[in-house]
């Protein structure tokens, strides 16, 4: 069938700012993997015969930005697209290419199958005094045109959906859309959407659903036995008390194994029907226990939606969690076990808040953590539990002081934590995670070294954390967590191998963290902490790959890490962490492409990183990997462009928020400041830093093909090698 405008070859054209991108690329996801119920499919409505799917959606990739009037196939996808989305915010009212394209679509006579999705600003704002730079319509958005094609005074209304804070939320929004698409109820969507959700919740595992039935069935005889005579009262207690053991059970025992396993989809129903048990007791019936059992059911739902990436959902699960946990914590200060539970609910909440990039309100879930396991220490001071739970606060506090740059007071918290974990292992009956945590301290000491500029002292940190990791595994090898702890530290003592100039133990320890990455996707391939690690760790494999001359093999892993990166910043574009990291990787793909002498291709790629990574590092300035991940990128982007102009402005705006850091030693922070100082021919300044960068060990090979470049002498370090040597050889013996 010929695309007319009786059969539009688009179903929908979405409009956005580049800046934008991000919730252009969920909502085009979101249009095109919906699938329309059955009894609507076929119906005439105002808008059309509804159809099965709502596909295809054109979705503009560029901005245009030489051009001055909209392009030939943006024009002709306009004229052949049944609706226009436009996605709405400060960026896309101030983009003349979205106004241009709302203004083509209503010069077509469809003013009435515009719709909008706000993700920022305030609709209407330019009638608000002082708040005009809020505005995020469009003026053909708010305004009719004449009948010469022209935007005219008359005012009109969208309709809008809304994804803001407070408003729709994403779920709702995404409805509220299609139902306006298809001219349809949202309610008619509404309901279907939960229909579909509790078809999947009856899905349940053999186990599951025998511990359920048990639960269940003791639970009705607790009811039922609750209203007959003393004798059956007592009854009725035993078997709820039985029913609570069991649901202990689930939440204990079952949940735990469940996550060694990382069975997220089990583990959200065993999680969905504890909170089913719990609601169905009356509110009279409620214990201290219960109501702690309440708790840890929906922190493990929290835990869940985390891991899945559905940070939000998490949120609201952490933050009911803390808020029962603290009533009970609050009736017995004394009570070590109740601070202990309360405590762990406020971490998981600090740490959600952590992944949103809200350092201010993780410290304070952090340290309101810590008060509460204070102010039991005077009648359990030296219980192991507390211990391990101080330890791992401590360990929260330090990654928040860290990402804030403050150095010396993140070591001050990690050698606490040191210290509360030697005193656990020293003891009887050890336990692998008390071992884990220990192996974490290591880590964290590590990292504040790297920092320093001690190579030696990062190397044996991680070393020790890698040899605990790796035997607590080897002792346990059907253990998935612990896996992903080995994973982890194997991926670190990689990166930081490499930077010694040993790329071969780079490449080898990072393989090795990419293959257990893969073995765990095995297990849960929707895991979204495990997608995470699988592409964040190929990415930095293919830098290893690219610096030893092997270009195809750099290409297909960091590949393979930017279409992982691309699903999940779909499924949750607030998740600050995933999209650095996927910066990340599109800096890598345009060094890539440097180094195949595409240097067009290469200025398109790293400025899609820049553009990314430049909000992130307005909100998190302080943080370490923010910074250097923004500073590479313009080096990249500076290298890429033939402006001499633009590249000039991006080398110094690197080496400005260079060289406001703090822990000025980190020899990733020199050797960037090297490499931007020796691209402004800045030779001289860059020796005291060249002299640093030697004296540490430090030999990655962008600094030595750098000095080459410009016949600075860069040999290898003897002596530092042979104190590497020495630590190496301690910590065998250990």
């Amino acid at each position: 069938m010929s695309a007319t405008a009786d059969s539009p070859r688009f179903f929908a054209f979405i409009s956005y700012s580049h800046r934008d991108k991000r919730w252009a690329d969920w909502l085009h996801n979101a249009l095109e993997t919906y699938r329309v119920p059955r009894r609507l499919v076929g119906q005439a409505t105002a808008a059309g015969v509804i159809p099965p799917r709502l596909m295809p959606v054109f979705r503009d990739r560029e901005e245009l930005a030489s051009a001055t009037d909209l392009g030939r196939e943006v024009e002709a996808a306009l004229a052949h697209s049944a609706n226009l989305i436009v996605v709405c915010s400060p960026h896309a009212a101030a983009s003349r290419w979205v106004n241009g394209e709302i203004l083509a679509f209503k010069r077509l006579g469809r003013s009435a199958r515009i719709f909008c999705l706000v993700v920022a600003g305030e609709p209407n704002a330019s009638d608000m005094p002082g708040r005009e730079s809020e505005e995020c319509f469009a003026p053909a958005l708010r305004h009719a045109i004449g009948a010469d094609g022209q935007i005219g005074s008359e005012r009109t209304e969208s309709i809008a959906a809304d994804v803001r804070s407070g408003m729709d939320g994403k779920a709702n929004a995404k409805l509220k859309l299609i139902a306006g698409l298809l001219d349809v109820g949202f309610d008619v969507l509404k309901q279907r959407e939960l229909q579909r959700r509790n078809r999947r919740l009856v899905a349940l595992t053999t186990l599951a659903v025998t511990v359920m039935t048990v639960t269940t069935t003791l639970a009705i005889t607790a009811i039922i036995a609750r209203n007959a005579a003393e004798e059956a009262r007592q009854t009725a207690e035993r078997h709820r008390k039985q029913a609570e053991d069991l649901v202990g059970f689930m939440l204990g025992d079952l949940s735990d194994k469940l996550t060694q396993v990382s069975r997220l989809d089990i583990m959200e129903n065993v999680n969905d029907k504890a909170m089913a048990y719990f609601q169905s007791l009356p509110t009279t019936d409620e214990t201290d226990a219960s109501v702690m059992q309440r708790a840890r059911a929906l922190e493990k739902i929290g835990i869940v939606r985390q891991e899945q990436g559905h940070l939000p959902a998490a949120m609201e699960s952490f933050q009911a969690a803390a808020k029962l946990a603290g009533a009970v914590a609050d009736a017995d200060p004394a009570d070590a076990r109740r601070q202990i539970a309360y405590s762990r609910s406020l971490a998981f909440l600090g740490m959600t808040h952590w992944n949103q990039g809200g350092l201010d309100s993780a410290q304070e879930s952090f340290e309101t953590a810590r008060r509460a396991l204070e102010r039991a220490r005077s009648n359990a001071a030296s219980a192991p539990d507390l211990l391990f739970h101080l330890a791992a606060v401590n360990n929260d506090i330090g990654h928040v002081l860290e990402a804030r740059g403050k150095i010396d007071e993140a070591e001050a918290e990690y050698r606490d934590m040191l210290a509360y974990c030697e005193q656990l292992v020293a003891g009887a009956n050890v336990k692998a995670n008390w071992k884990s945590e220990l192996g974490l301290a290591h880590n964290n000491l590590g990292k504040v070294a790297l920092m320093r500029g001690d190579l030696v002292t990062a190397i044996a940190e991680y070393a020790a954390d890698d040899a605990i990791e790796s035997s607590l595994s080897a002792l346990d090898p059907k253990n998935n967590d612990q896996l992903e702890n080995t994973m982890r530290t194997r991926a670190i003592l990689g990166r930081t191998l490499a930077l010694t100039g040993d790329i071969e133990a780079g490449i080898h320890n990072l393989r090795q963290a990419v293959d257990i990455a893969d073995q765990l996707l095995k297990v849960d391939p929707n895991h979204g902490e495990f997608l995470e690690y699988a592409a964040l760790y190929s990415s930095q494999l293919s830098r290893l790959h690219r610096l030893r001359g092997d270009l195809p093999a750099a290409n297909a892993a960091n590949a393979g890490a930017l279409k992982i990166f691309a699903a999940l910043t779909r499924q949750d574009p607030a998740n600050a962490v995933w999209l650095q990291e996927s910066a990340e990787a599109q800096t890598e793909q345009a060094a890539q492409s440097l180094a195949a002498h595409e240097r067009e291709r290469a200025r398109g790629q790293a400025q899609t990183a820049l553009d990314l990574l430049e909000p992130l590092f307005v909100d998190r300035r302080g943080d370490r990997g923010t910074l250097l991940a923004t500073a590479n990128a313009r080096l990249v982007l500076a290298a890429a462009t033939e402006d001499a102009a633009t590249g000039r402005r991006l080398r110094e705006a690197a080496l400005d928020a260079l060289g406001a850091a703090r822990g000025a030693d980190d020899p990733r922070v020199l050797a960037l400041q090297v490499e931007a100082l020796l691209g402004l021919d800045r030779v001289d300044d860059a020796r005291p830093l060249i002299r640093k960068l030697w004296t540490s060990g430090f030999r990655d090979p962008v600094l030595v093909v750098a000095l080459q470049r410009v016949r600075i002498d860069y040999p290898a370090n003897a002596e530092f090698q042979q104190r590497l040597q020495a630590a190496g050889d301690a910590t065998d013996r250990h």
